[in-house]
């Protein structure tokens, strides 16, 4: 890849939305080829840039010339007075990356004000690592990164990054992240009789008995089944969850998770999931299981979700609330 071809990569890399943040910022990507750029003695290191913004808020970026270091340089901007993250923790965290060569934004989680789950392992590239693990909650942490350390031999192509070209990392550590359960916990719930009945095969839900279930209203029906013991679930969090989910009367389901691992959804509608998700779970604590009996208005409207979900369905799901970040 050419330094021009890189240039250009840039624009499209600002608009990279969909890519998997694991995926996307793993230390090893396929190999893209690139024998230029800048090397690991060609420039500055991280007193050339000029860092400003609050923590966790917004980030202002001004380079001072290529970046060049020898090896992993760090420098903690503001020190956090929260837990130290260990190997292994969930944080949430805004991610900042730019390339050095370039002296440009590559990646930014600041613009849409979401920090990003990330779990403190090797599969993260090493200078993300090295501004995540033993700093505190509340800090910002600048990283520059040779090539070697930043995503190895392959650079990072979905990000215009190539295979020689230096890379800064800055981080704010928002808060930690209890793991998900593996179950519901809490306590079981009455269910009212006109309620849709889970169908059950060794402990796993397998669909709905609607043979005294009452009809959909005009808003979402929350059903508890077990109210959990955890904090409550706030819009706009990632809630990690197990789910079934059969269009109302139907006998097999359209949708589930529980033969697979659970799901990670952000709980915001639109831009998440539907609006009956959003309006039935905000509110209910980690570790509840509940039924929600959601009008077609409240899920996938008028035109259904072919061809598994018709027009005008309504929607029955099974929840249940593993964690929230």
């Amino acid at each position: 890849m050419s330094r021009s071809s890189r240039l250009k990569s840039q624009s499209l890399a600002r608009r990279i939305a969909a890519v998997g943040v694991v995926a996307l910022l793993a230390s090893g990507l396929a190999a893209c080829g690139d024998e230029d750029g800048s090397t690991a003695t060609s420039g500055k290191g991280l007193d050339s840039l000029t860092i400003g913004g609050d923590v966790g808020k917004e980030l202002t970026v001004k380079w001072g010339g290529e970046i060049g270091v020898d090896k992993l340089e760090s420098k903690t901007l503001v020190e956090g007075e929260g837990a130290e993250v260990k190997d292994g923790d969930i944080v949430m965290a805004h991610l900042w990356i730019g390339n050095g060569f370039t002296e440009e934004e590559a990646y930014s989680t600041y613009g849409e004000k979401t920090p990003q789950k990330l779990t403190v392992g090797e599969e993260l590239a090493k200078g993300i690592k090295a501004a995540i693990e033993g700093h505190k909650i509340g800090s910002r942490v600048a990283v520059a990164a040779p090539p070697k350390d930043a995503f190895g031999d392959a650079g990072n192509p979905q990000l215009g990054i190539g295979n020689q070209d230096q890379v800064v990392f800055i981080v704010d550590l928002i808060s930690e992240v209890d793991p998900p359960l593996k179950e519901p916990a809490g306590k079981a719930v009455p269910q009212p009789s006109d309620a849709p009945k889970i169908i059950w095969k060794k402990d796993v839900p397998t669909g709905f008995d609607f043979s005294a279930a009452a009809r959909p209203g005009d808003k979402t029906r929350v059903i508890p089944v077990i109210k959990g013991t955890g904090k409550p679930v706030t819009a706009g969090q990632e809630i990690t969850a197990d789910y079934l989910g059969v269009t109302f009367g139907g006998k097999k389901p359209f949708d589930e998770s529980y033969s697979k691992e659970p799901a990670a959804f952000p709980l915001k509608f639109p831009g998440g999931v539907i609006k009956g998700w959003v309006d039935g779970l905000t509110g209910q604590t980690i570790g509840s299981r509940v039924i929600l009996v959601i009008p077609w208005k409240d899920a996938y409207g008028e035109a259904g979700q072919p061809p598994t979900i018709g027009k005008k369905a309504d929607l029955v799901f099974v929840v249940d609330i593993l964690g929230a970040a």
